[in-house]
């Protein structure tokens, strides 16, 4: 009796050590259980992160491309309204394409400062495309004219985009007084500055009057070092002294004030060609760039400014200010494809940042929509 008592004990007592071991097994494989699971939520939330960061990052560049088309569509609204509505009101008034219509398109090109040569080729390579793809309704021409101005525009592969990793890089400022040389240059510091370069100004235009005191007040609004002489000094000793300073100082890029006249080509090409030959004696390493400001607003007249001083200066690109101000706005489209410069920016407003990077896309998509 005894016997079966103390072996029915004993075996309680095994079932009860097996019992506490398959508890211990249990925790711990529960713990395990825990670890994977917590990993695999980690991991989880790790991708999850990535892919949010991702979503932010993509759409934070929308947003910025989108700001800058916003901005170029904003900006050019009497340019819009000078050529897009007007192009709307005339394909209102047709039910097929004939050469009445082309000849009504070819007028409001025209009188938008397109220009008369410009206008004809893109009349006639339209009419090539609507009858290459048989298109029989007016309303669809608009889209095609959209596309081939765009096309029209890049045919010389010309670079908008100014390259301010050239370092070093002297930026020479050229155009005739009043067109806001000035306040071009106090915007591309500013603009400059924003991408961390180190930045001089040049006040080399030493002819205007108060043209040093306006330059100075926007190199200390901006806060950027600017190197002047008094007035009437030659201006390539003022680029010689800049130059000198940039040196010492390290600086990134060097935007000089210069020539702000056209009356007397012969001086004014003389005093160009004597400031790179002080740049190329003084800074043969530096990458050169010459900048032609053009009010926009000035239409005829500033085509025949860029003509001008094209024959007397190797410019690099165009700034055309004031874009905001004009319904001509087509003088962008003459200047990039008969006089074959590119637009490097353009002025769509009063603000120091309102000076915009140009694109071509962008320019086409806000004056023809």
């Amino acid at each position: 009796m005894f016997k079966n008592f103390f072996r029915s004990k004993k075996n309680d007592e095994k079932d009860k050590e097996l019992e506490e071991i398959v508890d211990i097994d249990e925790n711990e494989e529960d713990k395990e259980n825990a670890v994977e699971l917590e990993t695999q939520d980690k991991v989880e939330s790790d991708i999850l992160d990535d892919n949010i960061i991702q979503e932010i990052e993509e759409t934070e560049k929308e947003e910025d491309k989108g700001g800058l088309f916003k901005g170029f569509l904003k900006g050019l609204t009497k340019t819009r309204e000078n050529i897009s509505k007007k192009i709307d009101n005339v394909l209102l008034g047709f039910t097929k394409i004939d050469d009445d219509l082309y000849e009504m398109l070819e007028d409001t090109l025209i009188l938008s400062d397109i220009g008369g040569q410009t206008t004809m080729e893109i009349i006639d390579r339209l009419k090539d495309r609507i009858r290459e793809n048989k298109i029989k309704d007016p309303q669809l021409l608009k889209s095609e004219l959209n596309s081939l101005l765009k096309d029209i525009m890049k045919e010389d592969d010309l670079d908008n985009k100014m390259n301010i990793d050239k370092n070093p890089l002297i930026i020479l400022v050229v155009g005739v007084n009043g067109v806001g040389k000035t306040t071009t240059i106090g915007k591309l510091a500013n603009k400059y500055k924003s991408q961390n370069k180190k930045l001089l100004i040049a006040a080399a235009d030493t002819f205007r009057a108060a043209a040093i005191d306006q330059l100075g007040e926007w190199a200390n609004r901006v806060g950027v070092e600017m190197i002047s002489h008094s007035e009437g000094a030659d201006p390539a000793a003022v680029i010689f002294d800049s130059i000198t300073a940039a040196k010492s100082r390290k600086s990134d890029i060097i935007i000089c004030d210069t020539a702000g006249r056209l009356h007397n080509k012969k001086n004014l090409m003389n005093e160009l060609n004597k400031i790179h030959r002080v740049i190329e004696r003084e800074y043969p390493e530096a990458h050169s760039e010459t900048l032609l400001v053009l009010d926009a607003t000035t239409g005829q007249n500033a085509m025949s400014q860029a003509k001008e001083f094209k024959e007397v200066a190797d410019i690099s690109g165009v700034v055309l200010t004031k874009m905001d101000g004009t319904a001509k706005g087509g003088v962008v489209v003459r200047i990039q494809t008969e006089m074959h410069i590119p637009i490097k920016y353009i002025g769509l407003g009063e603000g120091i940042e309102d000076l915009k990077e140009f694109n071509i896309d962008d320019f086409v998509d806000s004056i023809i929509s």
